[in-house]
């Protein structure tokens, strides 16, 4: 295996020195000022501990695995693709943010049902005017770092791309536009003259809406599940992430580190293309 080490600064001979001895490398090859690859890398308890200590993300890659054998990426929308939580921002706009972002928190660490979370939260929206939505995606916002610099290495590629979220039509039908994604699904606001009723139309994208969606549109490209790549931050994501060969936990919540094979705790989203030598 090789063992991938990447970081947001440049990374340093010591450390280098230090995994190198942990896993008995035969041989490193500097990918950039950022990223190294450590060839003949045994794994080691040490360098999950160490890396997370020294800000640095590692991934266990096969000598012959790259970007280009995937034909899928999967993505979540908030605090994955973008850097906010839409429904946070939102609510701000009501003076409810404290109360709506407490519900996201819990519901992201697994510990309320993610459709009874977003009921709740939207239910506090109600009257709020239908404006505040165009107002979070013109004012607050963002792509997460390297989130274009991956588009552009996965269109390439030919790598079609799915955003599923549990958030909202609105948000997501202007980022496929934006962003030249091949498919998007999400929740529909009911909007009634002009203002949000504080009800969700239809069948909630939770935890296993977003896994299904996965699955129907791999079956619709013909990929074999071996050519999914699925990245997420939250416990709603953790369906999803299960469907795909490799999955990625995104700055995530420590129930999603554990579980995916790998973890961008401090990288941007490009660090996909680094970790595959894209």
């Amino acid at each position: 295996m090789n063992l991938i080490i990447q970081a947001t600064f440049d990374i340093k001979p010591e450390q280098l020195k230090t995994i190198t001895g942990l896993t008995g490398a035969g041989r490193t090859e500097q990918i950039s000022a950022k990223a190294y690859r450590l060839l003949n890398a045994h794994p080691h308890d040490g360098v999950a501990s160490y890396c997370w200590e020294q800000q640095l993300d590692y991934g266990y890659i096969r000598a012959s695995q790259k970007l280009a054998d995937y034909g899928l990426v999967v993505m979540d929308m908030d605090s994955t693709l973008i850097t906010i939580e839409c429904i946070d921002e939102i609510a701000d706009m009501y003076h409810l943010k404290p109360q709506v972002s407490a519900i996201t928190e819990a519901a992201m660490r697994g510990e309320i049902d993610f459709a009874e979370s977003l009921r709740r939260r939207v239910a506090l929206l109600e009257g709020l005017e239908e404006s505040a939505l165009q107002r979070v995606y013109d004012e607050r916002l963002q792509l997460s770092p390297g989130a274009e610099i991956m588009l552009a290495k996965l269109k390439e590629h030919g790598i079609k791309t799915l955003l599923v979220s549990g958030g909202f039509v609105f948000f997501t039908e202007r980022l496929k536009a934006r962003l030249g994604l091949d498919f998007a699904y999400a929740n529909t606001l009911e909007i009634i003259n002009g203002k949000l009723t504080g009800k969700v139309l239809g069948e909630i994208v939770d935890a296993q809406g977003k896994a299904d969606f996965l699955l129907r549109t791999r079956d619709e490209l013909a990929t074999k599940g071996k050519q999914v790549i699925a990245m997420g931050d939250g416990a709603n994501d953790l369906k999803m992430m299960t469907q795909a060969s490799v999955s990625i936990a995104y700055h995530a919540k420590p129930v999603v580190r554990s579980q995916a094979s790998y973890a961008f705790n401090f990288v941007g989203l490009d660090g996909l293309i680094t970790l595959f030598g894209g």
